[in-house]
């Protein structure tokens, strides 16, 4: 007998679900090493781009949104999380297998941010019907921001801690936040795939290429980068 979900489920659902499955791999990762842990999370990102590809070249599935977001919980909710978590423990030099009250503190402002992560998916997948702009954050920009900063080096875990803490306002404001352009993205698309190909190259030029334009992206996209009825892709998707 063949599983239910066989005939139900289309290309681009098939790559959902490979991005929850990365995501777990990242979280297992980040206890083992932080760098592979941050490739796989921003692997996670171009997996999430992709699926939106797919599903407009071969069609989607009413099953199709439901998946996205629940995988999006599993990459870019708990996996930067769990990143940060360890960023932060080792940059502050505390045992991670021990408890004591730093670390908890730390544990609750991670678990807030996946709190308000699944949140903002929760809001997205409800509430957000507009065709060239969603409110708050992204998770998907989240964890693209932090993961290329750990991949870049910038490891500071005040610096962390503290884009962790924005993170968990910014994500669930009302902040409206315009699509990306198909140009743009997949211009980021390009230097993602670099950033995790070769991260150590030149100099770690696309991890910072690519934290650059997240943080651009983040500060001045909702005031400059709104274009009036161009097609925009999920890049940086809504979720």
């Amino acid at each position: 007998m063949l599983p239910r979900f066989v005939g139900r489920l289309g290309a681009a659902d098939v790559v959902t679900v490979a991005n929850a499955v990365v995501g777990f791999l990242a979280v297992v990762l980040a206890f083992v090493d932080v760098q592979l842990a941050a490739r796989i999370v921003l692997l996670a990102a171009v997996l999430d781009g992709l699926d939106g590809v797919v599903a407009r070249r071969y069609g989607g599935t009413p099953v199709g949104p439901h998946l996205d977001s629940l995988a999006d919980v599993a990459s870019f909710a708990i996996a930067p999380a769990v990143l940060a978590f360890v960023v932060i423990a080792e940059g502050f030099d505390i045992d991670s297998t021990a408890w004591s009250v730093e670390l908890a503190g730390i544990g609750l402002v991670c678990g807030l941010f996946v709190g308000m992560a699944v949140t903002r998916l929760g809001l997205y997948t409800a509430y957000d019907t507009a065709d060239e702009f969603t409110e708050g954050v992204q998770t998907t920009l989240a964890a693209t921001i932090l993961g290329a900063a750990v991949l870049a080096g910038v490891t500071d875990p005040w610096l962390i801690l503290g884009a962790t803490v924005a993170f968990c306002y910014l994500m669930v404001a009302r902040i409206r936040y315009p699509d990306l352009l198909a140009r743009d993205a997949m211009i980021m698309g390009v230097v993602h795939v670099l950033a995790i190909l070769i991260p150590e190259a030149a100099g770690r030029t696309f991890p910072y290429a690519l934290l650059t334009l997240g943080i651009a992206y983040l500060t001045l996209g909702p005031l400059l980068y709104w274009r009036g009825g161009a097609f925009a892709s999920k890049v940086y998707g809504n979720a």
